[in-house]
């Protein structure tokens, strides 16, 4: 009888997320910015193992990011207020009924089954109509997955029975100490790969093979040859002496080349000299690899990462 009773006994279920909303608002977006800045961390050290210049970083952007990291905070703030609603909270309860409907209890296991659900409908959309491939669209998916599913689970266990009730201000400073930790170990790991070698290295080339034939994709050539030769031709030189884009002209002749130091220890440039030439063809940087050497050349504001590229042939 008493077996009975206790079996009639109502199964306690996790707490509504608008029943402790400012807790879970500070959970969901301390947990949102520590994604945002491993995110930042992940995306250089990702940008270093890229092949090619990277882009200098200007001082200017990085002091209008301090002054406006206020703003961007409380915009955060807003915005995962707004995905507390509209995202956290339908995720906890399409996880908590999945979790009821097929294996009797509510587990944290669903939370991620049911975020990977629900994002792979727009993630694919998206791919589709950016054209982007499979694996760039899977690796989309999962991260967006991971994007939520990490605040939804921290909300998951403060909504648990019996967990006590904690104030917004409260629950911010204690995710804000796990996500210091977490930013702190990303950018330790992200300092050990790159002393490790993780980064890209642009090659160190003797004349013998610098030389060969270049091309724009474009019609331009440039070719090379070890005993210091150089004959261009159609190929696009850039006047920066007015304001503005600079003058694109296309130039063709016989001249000379010779290698010299760039920006970086292990970075060298090629200098080409034409007579025939309206405009020094000067300042392509080395980059690609020692079988496949390329040639870069900044084009207009080194900020805006244009450049103009040789490959050769």
């Amino acid at each position: 009888m008493r077996s009975e009773m206790q079996s009639r006994v109502p199964e306690r279920r996790q707490a509504h997320p608008n029943d402790r909303f400012g807790a879970v608002v500070a959970a969901c977006a301390t947990v949102l910015f520590t994604e945002a800045v491993i995110g930042l961390i992940a995306a250089y050290v990702w940008g270093r193992t890229q092949e090619g210049p990277s882009t200098p970083i200007n001082p200017m952007a990085l002091l209008l990011l301090v002054v406006a990291a206020p703003f961007l905070v409380a915009a955060v703030y807003v915005f995962s207020s707004l995905l507390t609603v509209s995202a956290v909270s339908p995720l906890l309860r399409a996880a908590a009924w999945l979790g009821r409907r097929f294996s009797g209890r509510e587990t944290w296991w669903w939370v991620p089954v049911a975020t990977a659900a629900a994002t792979a409908p727009p993630v694919l959309a998206g791919a589709i109509l950016t054209d982007t491939g499979p694996l760039a669209g899977l690796a989309g998916w999962l991260a967006a997955t991971a994007a939520l599913t990490a605040p939804a689970l921290v909300a998951r266990r403060l909504l648990l029975p019996n967990r006590p009730r904690l104030s917004g201000r409260a629950m911010f400073w204690r995710v804000a100490a796990f996500g210091t930790l977490a930013s702190v170990g990303a950018f330790t790991l992200a300092g050990i790969a790159l002393s490790a070698g993780i980064g890209y290295e642009p090659p160190l080339l003797n004349a013998e093979q610098a030389a060969g034939t270049y091309s724009d994709g474009r019609g331009g050539t440039l070719t090379l040859t070890a005993d210091g030769r150089a004959t261009v031709s159609r190929l696009h030189t850039f006047d920066f002496s007015s304001p503005g884009e600079p003058l694109v002209r296309e130039c063709s002749g016989i001249g000379a080349w010779s290698r010299g130091p760039a920006d970086g220890p292990y970075v060298q440039q090629v200098d080409v000299s034409v007579d025939a030439c309206p405009v020094d063809i000067d300042g392509f940087d080395v980059h690609g690899t020692r079988e496949a050497p390329k040639l870069y050349a900044t084009v207009g504001d080194p900020d805006a990462g244009e450049f103009y590229v040789l490959r050769r042939d």
